[in-house]
């Protein structure tokens, strides 16, 4: 075995090799893959080959970019990291940008932006931005521009059978995997659509809820009046007391309100400014390129587990049992993003997102290790009249039948599940979310 796989261009590893951890490992800790075998691709031949050899001797393969998504893990097998296999490509004249597999957003923003250019990418730019946009892919400019997925122009995919193939060429494969998150091949780049951003009306504004009570609700009646150029979220939290977390908010429960506005930004922000005297204000002009300042995300891997909602409408009441569900002992944190505008509208090249009547998600997010999934259905519970489908991108838990259906919608399950069992009669791949 080893001797074939040593075949490939990039590095392999075994469980008695030296880096066998780190390469394996990824910012999700909990549950980690256990592989035989840990090839690092350099190139989609490579891709190629760990596929074949896979198929040929009955073993199962999963897929490392950054690890982020990773919850399904492997016991046994080959697992393939691409942070080898990392370009970024820009044409700015046909505002594109084709992506390697283990390219993170980062590497994205950075090489779009001498041009004028921005990608549609997510609160977290060291995320994998190929995996991103398998499971749709919701951004800083979502009501704007919709889903990353809408703005996929080609993909070149190495399917369970070994062959590399340009998706577009397939409607149905081209289809499938523009949402169904990793069940149909190995995607080894994608062509996305770029988009003339330089700069963003954006940040956070932090409220202790003690002294804000009626901050979220707020924020809900200020999203049924904002257009489309604006895109937001709140997350609901305590800050632990240490001395890593900014002063003003150690120890607090707050509402974090976190802002993206491409037009109009301090006008449109003000009824949220009224609510009280913020804890910190980082809301301004910035360069596309800090958008990761928006959301503020710590980029520290560790074990963690989550699972969400889609909403057909917020409803005041179950919002205003929010701040006593993440009170100090819940452990968790909840995030609501608010929907709708142009995530509403199919591509005129249609994909597998489904619901995209929805308005609001809801995502549950617990760290550690523990076992947190009856605390996470109960805060969820009081939103369960609005509850239309789910995003699996923000679900990092395991998923039964009725779950993952319903994700998508009426039918398209169904497609998906033929389709898979199409391209990956024998079940060689091993997806965060298989169907």
């Amino acid at each position: 075995m080893t001797t074939e796989l040593s075949t490939i261009d990039g590095p392999l590893w075994t469980k008695d090799t030296d880096g066998y951890d780190e390469a394996r490992l990824g910012f999700q800790r909990l549950d980690p893959h256990q592989p035989a075998y840990v090839v690092g691709v350099t190139c989609a031949q490579d891709v190629q080959l760990a596929v074949r050899f896979a198929h040929e001797n009955g073993l199962k393969l999963a897929v490392k970019a950054t690890g982020h998504g990773h919850l399904n893990p492997l016991d046994g097998g080959i697992l393939i990291t691409t942070d080898r296999l990392s370009n970024v490509t820009i044409d700015p004249d046909a505002k594109t940008a084709w992506i390697e597999a283990g390219a993170t957003w980062k590497q994205v923003i950075d090489a779009a932006a001498p041009h004028g250019l921005a990608p549609l990418s997510g609160s977290f730019p060291n995320l994998g931005a190929i995996p991103y946009i398998l499971g749709g892919g919701l951004g800083l400019m979502a009501r704007q521009y919709g889903y990353t997925a809408d703005h996929v122009r080609r993909i070149e995919v190495v399917t369970p059978d070994g062959v590399l193939r340009n998706a577009e060429d397939d409607p149905n494969l081209f289809w499938a995997l523009r949402g169904g998150i990793g069940n149909f091949g190995i995607v080894t780049r994608l062509e996305i659509d770029l988009f003339p951003v330089k700069t963003l009306y954006g940040g956070s504004l932090y409220y202790d809820l003690k002294a804000n009570p009626g901050a979220l609700e707020t924020w809900r009646e200020w999203t049924l009046t904002v257009p489309d150029s604006v895109t937001s979220a709140v997350a609901v939290l305590v800050f632990p007391d240490i001395p890593q977390v900014p002063a003003p908010l150690r120890g607090k429960h707050v509402a974090q309100f976190q802002l993206s506005i491409l037009d109009g930004g301090e006008d449109l922000v003000r009824p949220l400014r009224q609510i009280g005297e913020p804890l910190v204000d980082t809301v301004g002009e910035l360069p596309y390129t800090e958008s990761a300042k928006i959301f503020a995300e710590p980029d520290r891997a560790d074990a963690f587990s989550s699972r969400n909602v889609l909403l057909s409408a917020l409803d005041p009441k179950a919002l205003a049992t929010v701040p006593k569900l993440t009170g100090r002992k819940a452990r968790c944190i909840i995030g609501i993003r608010h929907l709708g505008g142009a995530l509403a509208k199919a591509p005129e090249v249609p994909n597998a997102m489904g619901h995209r009547d929805a308005q609001y998600s809801v995502t549950v997010l617990s760290i550690g290790e523990k076992d947190e999934s009856a605390l996470q259905r109960a805060i969820l519970d009081p939103f369960a009249d609005q509850v239309i489908g789910r995003l699996l991108n923000f679900s990092s838990a395991a998923l039964d039948e009725a779950d993952l259906r319903a994700a998508f919608d009426e039918g398209d399950y169904e497609r998906l599940w033929e389709l898979r069992a199409r391209y990956d009669s024998d079940e060689l791949l091993q997806p965060n979310h298989p169907f």
